[in-house]
């Protein structure tokens, strides 16, 4: 088991991140996270396929088009889709996966969860990737504390490959 915050280190130490669920609307969370990663010396992809181009660069259909692969997924899908985007993720070896979730439901869901547990991925299931990675814009400071106040955010994190235990549970704080 880990923390969030070591959680969040580990998945922010690898270089290749797919962010699916960016946006044309250049204002939208999935994008701002892209921005933040990729000024923080990551090489990031941008993963929708309602379109081509995002943020001045290519936006690819789906995980599986992306040339060489990735390390980690962030997802910034409607809930519905955010199943389909784990099973993605499993089928292609993909074990990093972080289901972002601010104040609402954002793209967390209870199958997506499940299926991440049985194929024993490292899901961080809510909080914001902005929240550490550094720098860390002021805003997102205050929304990581509000929402650890208010148990919004995970508590423990299962790293299936340490612990050898898929079956524990990867639920969000009380």
């Amino acid at each position: 088991m880990a923390n969030l915050a070591e959680a969040a280190q580990e998945f922010l130490s690898h270089q290749r991140i797919a962010v699916v669920g960016v946006s044309r609307d250049g204002k939208q969370p999935a994008n701002f996270n892209l921005r933040k990663l990729r000024a923080a010396g990551r090489e990031v992809f941008a993963v929708n396929p309602a379109t081509a181009q995002v943020e001045g660069g290519v936006c690819y259909p789906h995980l599986r088009k992306i040339p060489g692969g990735v390390d980690a997924v962030l997802i910034f899908t409607p809930p519905a889709a955010t199943p389909s985007v784990v099973r993605e993720c499993a089928f292609l070896g993909i074990r990093y996966v972080w289901i972002h979730r601010s104040v609402g439901v954002g793209s967390w869901s209870p199958e997506a969860e499940v299926i991440a547990r049985e194929h024993a991925l490292v899901l961080i299931p809510g909080g914001c990737p902005a929240m550490f990675c550094a720098p860390v814009d002021p805003g997102h400071r205050c929304l990581r504390w509000v929402l650890d106040l208010f148990g919004k955010l995970p508590r423990e994190i299962q790293n299936p490959g340490s612990q050898g235990d898929a079956a524990t549970p990867l639920g969000l704080g009380t």
